[in-house]
């Protein structure tokens, strides 16, 4: 695919610079505890030797990424400790000076360099739009702004704390070289990315079906059929190289050393149970408010015995354990087979009717919601890994626009309960005010045409998040419901959000299927 967009022009590099400098204004902002998590991490790599990376256990934010991420860290630290040594002791748990704060600030900041190349790589596959001579209402400049400016991202990384920008510029860098057919290197880059953190297993599927596919089977036929004469060993042979390469390199030495399990066992925690601490807002939200629900109403009709419930499921509000008191409890096999169940119609597409990239990214963010829906322990964080490459459908299509906004609102506004300290309310709200009234205005004017980009109910759902936050963070705080159930805001917010995110999932599988009864592009 041609470049386009990005030639001779000097707003990127404006746009760059001036979200890194709205980034150096949170380096004072209230941290959480994923701030203490890194910088035990740096601790553990610089101090310790490799062998005992994936034993440590001083703090209880133990070492639980794939060893690429450890080397990360352990990169990090070497720069570090010209800032403060004292953050590479392991014994100094919650150690949080001011050097400590301003270097792990900083470090964020500028591997975020790899997030702004990833970008401009994405924008240089967009075209701008004929006859039009403004610069900013062209797609590689608003694609530029919801990929830069994106409010979850800079709300997550530069005040909560973590590196999410580091990875998702390797995501969305190996999606734009997938674009532009330069496939084995969008392996690569997706390689390495699952070696750094493994959360991104949620899209392989799209990734390996696409490759082997579109790729391995050199002949493109008109019918759809698969001939195994079109089939390329070569080139399965070449990306099984690329894989199995970064594989040995993340974790050869681990085996060598005979504690692959052990690696395994830090990775794949499942005993941290069916939901995080706060309900992301998926399926198994709903599941379970259902369920409390049905409880609640068994022990008030004289059905149920109080006493005979788990505690968590009436009195112990959101917690990593949870058990069902009425509905069966959820397994990890369970989940894994409702994840399979929800991504196979749209692995199954690309692997019927393969549409080029477009149709390999739409994949993409089915197998990432789908796994965001109905995965063991997800993170509500993990709403991002959607909500950015759908921001690349978003400057294309009419109708993906409107599910962005939809699902960027949603996704966006479930993320608010991880700032819950007061001097971060203002920032969190006109932060993402600004970011949804940008998308709202400059996707409608750039997808101009009778009618709105959303439908009047979507309008309406949008509209009670209002409801939702006023009654969240202004009304609750003041009543005296906050003490005997102070959990209850984060039920609601993650129910009411789960209704939005289920149905831009099925939204967009809706469109998957009528691009099936569309003619096949050439």
């Amino acid at each position: 695919m041609a470049a386009t967009g990005l030639h001779n022009r000097s707003w990127f590099p404006a746009l760059a610079v001036g979200v890194s400098l709205l980034k150096s204004l949170f380096i004072g902002a209230y941290h959480s505890t994923d701030f203490e998590v890194h910088r035990n991490w740096l601790a553990v790599t610089y101090s310790l030797p490799v062998s005992r990376w994936y034993h440590e256990n001083t703090s209880e934010w133990t070492l639980d990424y794939p060893p690429l991420f450890a080397w990360f860290e352990f990169g990090l630290s070497q720069v570090a400790q010209h800032f403060d040594g004292n953050m590479l002791l392991v014994e100094n748990l919650n150690y949080s000076s001011p050097s400590t704060v301003l270097f792990q600030r900083l470090s964020v900041i500028i591997t975020d360099l790899v997030f702004m190349y990833a970008t401009r790589e994405c924008c240089r596959c967009v075209q701008d739009q004929k006859g039009s001579q403004d610069i900013l209402n062209q797609p590689p400049f608003i694609l530029a702004v919801l990929l830069l400016w994106n409010f979850g991202l800079l709300i997550v990384d530069h005040i909560h704390f973590q590196y999410n920008g580091f990875l998702f510029g390797f995501l969305l860098l190996s999606v734009a070289k997938h674009l532009q057919s330069q496939h084995l290197q969008g392996a690569l880059l997706f390689s390495i990315l699952l070696n750094l953190k493994h959360i991104y297993l949620y899209v392989a599927p799209a990734y390996g079906v696409y490759l082997l596919r579109s790729y391995c089977f050199t002949q493109d036929h008109t019918d759809g059929s698969i001939r195994w004469s079109s089939f390329s060993l070569v080139r399965l042979l070449a990306l099984g190289g690329i894989v199995a390469s970064v594989c040995a390199l993340s974790f050869g030495p681990f085996i060598i050393m005979g504690q692959l399990p052990q690696v395994l066992s830090r990775l794949f925690p499942f005993k941290r149970g069916l939901c995080h601490a706060y309900w992301a807002p998926n399926v198994w939200a709903l599941y379970n408010v259902l369920d409390k629900g049905l409880a609640t109403l068994g022990v008030r009709l004289k059905l149920l015995e109080e006493a005979e419930l788990p505690r968590s499921a009436m009195t112990g509000g959101l917690v990593q354990e949870f058990q069902h008191s009425v509905l069966p409890s959820v397994t990890p096999p369970i989940t894994l087979i409702c994840t399979l169940l929800s991504i196979l119609p749209a692995v199954a597409s690309i692997w019927r009717r393969p549409r080029g990239a477009r149709g390999f990214l739409r994949c993409l963010l089915l197998c990432a919601l789908g796994s965001f829906l109905f995965g063991w322990h997800v993170h509500e964080k993990a709403i991002l890994i959607a909500i950015l490459p759908l921001s690349f459908l978003a400057v294309e299509s009419r109708e993906d626009a409107g599910i962005f906004l939809v699902l960027t609102t949603t996704g966006h506004y479930s993320l608010f309960p991880l700032l819950f300290t007061p001097p971060e309310f203002l920032i969190k709200v006109v932060l993402m005010l600004l970011f949804t009234i940008y998308s709202v205005t400059a996707l409608r004017k750039l997808h101009s045409g009778p009618g709105s980009l959303l439908r009047p109910l979507e309008v309406m759902y949008l509209l009670g998040l209002v409801s939702v936050a006023i009654a969240c963070e202004v009304v609750f705080p003041l009543s005296p419901w906050q003490q005997k159930l102070p959990f209850l805001p984060l039920l609601v917010t993650s129910v009411y959000c789960s209704v939005g995110v289920c149905y831009s999932f099925l939204h967009l599988y809706i469109t998957l299927l009528r691009q099936h009864k569309k003619p096949k592009q050439p």
